[in-house]
Order: structure tokens, then sequence, then C-alpha cells
């Protein structure tokens, strides 16, 4: 796990060796462990080293193909390099690590490598012969990568703020991006919040040669959600999952290091627990977080794992004071604005202090196995679709009634839903998933772009797919809108940034792409009967207890309301009048919302105040240009 950089440009070698340095400076937090630069010609690859696999010197980047051709930088895991390896026994292997493999794939199989692969990876690989330039990001996109081309000019990272180290690409705040972030908590790849600097989408490959950017998928979930083959009873079914999801904890258990795993004591996180703690023959080290209020503490669930395993338990207890000592800190580690990104901050620089480099996640489990309750919601608006024949009119007037009788968020959901047209998901999902609404925007916003929902295009670019109408699979169709938008804009990234700002790599098994393959190809009813994860659950019955199953869902969660109406408060209302200053929001709509956040109003949450915080904090720690 690393931090890559790069440019392409004309400028003298010199001077790429200077910007290769400011923006491996940058990303020193990602790769404490080595650092290297290759300039020749008018290439400059950079790279920050988090050693992980062979640990020794060998491994040291950006690393140069044994016939002096390709050289590559490299971020990521690839966790069958071992059974690759074997397979390229032509190659005059020289170290023991994973980047060498990705040279020798590349070499061998150019750009088919990528099917072979299964890991995380961001990297980018330079052919000195046909002065081209290949870069690829893993399927699910699990890890980053950041560029900019303008004027023959192409600079790239692992992150943001290092691309604006460089000093090569303008810190202009995009404005046609900004309502995006308020609406869904993130800006969707492959925008960002600064103008012109672009995200490779996950799944996808690009190549650079003779001034021409080309850009190709590789890999996308829809094609996978296809049952016309699947002919497994559902006990067959339930054993295939266990295997699958055995073996992929088992791949991510590959290290040199001391490594552990985030315990939260909810369902995916304690399989994943359980099943490490049958492949190691070591204790599992396992780390929580805990709060001084009860109601957001999930202590009893991970403690009833750790002691079910025997675990060596690490409980992590946050207070106000911890907050308010440490939030200006956490918020400055932060690449990519973001509505709920400390918690994971927290948990992985306490977990990377306690002597761990590599932790694995329960990430992902919900939006593969059905946990939401988006997925219920539209379910049930899929069933009772038929609702949408009576007149808009009067659908909208029963929607603005509930909303009288009984004020809250989801309400006003139900409400913007009984509007739809229609009620097909690229239409309900992303109301679903909505922050604030675009009438809200109107009312925030000096000035407003035009009306467009990202997450509904996003959708509907997916659904051009004929896999799409061709399949009954509903709740599959549901986790690849996930995967495509919450799971790949919000918490990849969030835990992507979060965790290697303290040096920690986290790796997630239900992210495995054979795993996700298989589950997204099976029948709805195997996946969702009557509850959440029934199929998940059913397949790993013997390794999780009925208090772990039954238990409420909690979610990874601070008591950020309570905090900012009393420590944080302060805090909270300094951001927001520097907000003000930069006149891109009413200065009495922020007023109002503050003021309806601390009356308890229930359209006004914590969620939709953090996120301008947030928003202005990353503003003045970049210099951004507004």
């Amino acid at each position: 796990m690393c931090g890559i950089n790069g440019i392409f440009s004309n400028h003298p070698e010199s001077d790429k060796r200077e910007i290769l340095k400011r923006m491996n400076d940058r990303l020193a937090h990602r790769g404490p462990d080595d650092a290297g630069i290759f300039v020749q010609n008018q290439i400059g690859l950079g790279h920050r080293r988090l050693s992980i696999i062979d640990t020794s010197k060998a491994g040291h980047q950006p690393m140069v193909s044994e016939n002096g051709r390709y050289t590559i930088t490299y971020n990521g895991e690839i966790y069958n390099f071992k059974n690759l390896r074997n397979e390229l026994a032509d190659y005059n292997f020289i170290t023991n690590c994973d980047t060498e493999v990705i040279l020798a794939a590349f070499k061998i199989w150019g750009e088919n490598c990528l099917s072979r692969f299964n890991g995380m990876f961001a990297f980018a690989i330079w052919d000195n012969v046909t002065n081209s330039l290949f870069i690829a990001r893993d399927r699910l996109g699990i890890k980053p990568f950041y560029y900019y081309y303008e004027n023959g000019m192409f600079v790239f990272s692992s992150e943001i703020r290092s691309l604006l180290a460089s000093d090569c690409v303008p810190k202009k705040l995009s404005h046609s991006c900004l309502p995006e972030y308020l609406q869904y908590q993130t800006i969707h790849s492959p925008n960002t919040i600064i103008e012109n600097i672009r995200m490779l989408e996950a799944g996808s490959y690009m190549t650079l040669a003779s001034g021409e950017l080309e850009i190709h998928k590789y890999w996308e979930p829809i094609n996978y959600v296809d049952s016309s083959k699947f002919s497994a009873t559902y006990d067959d079914c339930k054993l295939e999952v266990r295997n699958k999801l055995y073996e992929s904890v088992e791949r991510r258990m590959v290290a040199d290091v001391p490594f552990g795993a985030f315990l939260s004591g909810g369902i995916d996180s304690s399989i994943v627990v359980a099943l490490m703690s049958k492949i190691s023959q070591n204790k599992v080290k396992t780390f929580s977080i805990n709060f001084e209020y009860e109601e957001f503490s999930e202590a009893q669930y991970s403690r009833e794992i750790s002691k079910l395993y025997g675990t060596e338990h690490n409980e992590i207890t946050i207070s106000a004071d911890d907050i308010i000592q440490n939030i200006g800190h956490a918020i400055s580690q932060i690449d990519h604005p973001t509505g709920d990104a400390i918690n994971n901050f927290i948990i992985s620089e306490k977990t990377k202090n306690a002597g761990i480099t590599m932790a694995l996640s329960g990430l992902g489990g919900d939006e593969l196995f059905a946990g939401y309750d988006y997925f219920r919601q539209n379910l049930i608006l899929h069933k009772y679709s038929a609702i949408t024949s009576i007149p808009t009119f009067l659908r909208s007037m029963m929607g603005n009634t509930l909303c009288k009788i009984k004020p809250s968020i989801q309400t006003a959901k139900i409400r913007n839903l009984l509007k739809l047209e229609k009620w097909e998901l690229e239409n309900t999902y992303p109301v679903s998933r909505e922050v604030y609404f675009q009438e809200e925007l109107s009312e925030l916003f000096r000035e407003l772009g035009p009306n467009q929902n990202i997450v509904h295009e996003i959708i509907k670019s997916i659904s051009v797919n004929k896999k799409w109408d061709n399949t009954n699979l509903l709740i599959s169709k549901i986790s690849v809108s996930e995967i495509s938008t919450y799971l790949q804009n919000i918490l990849l990234r969030d835990t992507d940034q979060m965790s290697m700002a303290s040096a920690l790599e986290v790796r997630v098994p239900f992210l495995d792409h054979e795993l996700v393959e298989y589950v997204l190809s099976i029948p709805d009813e195997f996946k969702y009967p009557h509850s959440p994860k029934k199929l998940l659950v059913d397949a790993t019955a013997d390794l999780i207890p009925p208090g772990i199953v039954n238990r409420p869902k909690m979610g990874f969660l601070f008591p950020w309301s309570i905090w900012m109406k009393n420590d944080l408060k302060s805090f909270c209302e300094n951001s927001l009048n520097e907000l003000k200053l930069l006149n891109i929001f009413h200065e009495s709509a922020l007023d109002s919302l503050w003021n309806r956040f601390l009356n308890n109003d229930p359209m006004v949450n914590w969620a939709r105040i953090w996120m301008l915080i947030v928003l202005q904090k990353w503003i003045q720690e970049n210099d951004i240009v507004v």
C-alpha cells in the first residue's frame, strides 16, 4: 500500500524532479517506509512506500522491468500474485513482491493482465519504447487515482492534495459540482471538487500515447446480474458463498507485517473476525470504538465476538474531550470533502498506534447482501408501482399532507417519491440516498446551475446495458446502484483517505470480485426472502450467535449531534461564519439551518450541518480559490 505520483510534460528533467519531490512529500503519510523518483525524457514517476509484502529494499519503486523497457509506480495489493508468478516462470524475477508480478504480467499479457488480478490497485506503467503510459484502477475502486490533463501536460496522484502541491494544477473550486456534494455528501467520479481534476473510474484503464488520452472500461458489475444460468439450490448457494468468503479472507491475511481487524460487533465484521480466527494459528487482534454515551456504544457486541473467538481485543474509548482536542487535525487529513470520515480516521490512527500496519474490515457486506433499509424500500416501491397511475397532483397532495402531519427527512423523501412519474429504480434510488433536496439547494446557494441529479444519471447510464432490462434481479440491481455510487464514492474513498492518513492499509474481503460476481447472479428470493442479509446469515450460521444477528442495526456513527450542540458548538459556529465570507451560500440560509439544528428541527440533522463545516475547513486548509 502506497502513494503514487507522475507527470508527463515538456518540463526539464530537473523541474520534474522538483515537482515529484513536492508531490511525494505531500504523500509521506501514505508511505513512510521509502520514497523514489524516476525521470526519463518526458515522463516522471514518484512513489511513497508502505511495506506490506516483501519489506526488503528490493521492493523499491518506481520499479523497472528486467529488460529495462517498463517502469511502474503502484499502489495496492495483488492477492493472487504468487499464483501469477508461477504462470510467469519465464520472467527473471528479482524480488518477492507483487509489484514485479504486475510488470511481468503486463509484459506478457498487456492490458489483459487486468482480468487476471485479484486485488485492489492503482498503477501507472511507462513504456520507453512506444513512449506511452498505461494506467489502471481495480474493479471496485478500492484504490484511488486522480489526474489533471491540460495543454499536453498530464499529472496524476493517489490524492488531490498531492496534485495541488505540484503547483501545476490550479486550485479552483468546482462550483458546478458543489451542489452534488451537499445533495449526496460527495462528488461522484470522474468529477471532483476541483475544476479539471478528474478521477479514473473503477474498473477502468487509460492510455496516454502521442498526446491522445483514451479511457476504457474492463469490468462492470451489471454484467454479472444474470441468473439465466443459475441452477444451484439454496443449500448449494449458501455453501458457495461461505467458501468464496473464506477464500477471500484467507487471501487478505497474507502480509509480512502485524495485522488485525475492525470489530464493531455487527454481522459483517463479526463474520470476518470469525473466519480470520479459523484461518490464523495466532490470536487475531481486534479493534473497536466505544463512547461515553451508551446508546452509541456497541461494546457489548464486540466483546461477545471477541470472547467467542479469543481475540486480542482493543477497545478505543472516545470522549467529547478527545474530539475537541483532535478535530482540527482529523479534518486536516481529509483529501476530498466528505460528510462522514472522521470516524474512520480515529479508529485507523488508534489501530496504527497499537502497532498494526494492516487491518481487515467488514465494509461491503451491506451493499452486497441487502443490509440497508434502502433495499426494502425500493422493493416495496417496485411491488406497489401501480400507485403511480394515480394522478400526480393527488399524490403530491398526499405527500405534502404527510409532511405537515409528521415533518422529518424521511417523510420528505416519501413526498418526493410520490411526485415521481414512474417508480423505476433509476428514479427511486436517487431519492433514497439524498441528504439535501433540490428545493433546499435552491434556497441555500447564491447561484445554482441547471438541475441535474448525478446519481440518477449514473444509474440511467448503467441501465443502457442490455443486462439491466433482461433480468428480474431487482436486489442485484440495487446492489449495483449502491456499488456504483455510495460504496465507491463515499465509503471506499473515506476508508482509503482516512486510513492511509495514518499509514494503515485496510483490506475488504466482501469486495473480492469473485464473491461480488457470484452474489450478483443469485436470485432475489435467496437474498431477501423476508429479512436483510438472510443469505449471508444462513451461510455463516455457525459462526455468529443469534444475539449478533438479531441486534439493532446501528452503523458506525459517533454521537455528533450531542457534541455539535455542546462541546463543539463554538467550533461549528466559527466555521459557519467563515463559510459565509466565501459568498457561496446565502448567509440567512446558513443561519437558519444552524438555528433549526440547535432547536431540534427534524428536517436538519447533524450530517447536513457537518458537511458544510468540513467544506469550509477543507477550502481553508488547502488554500482553494473560490
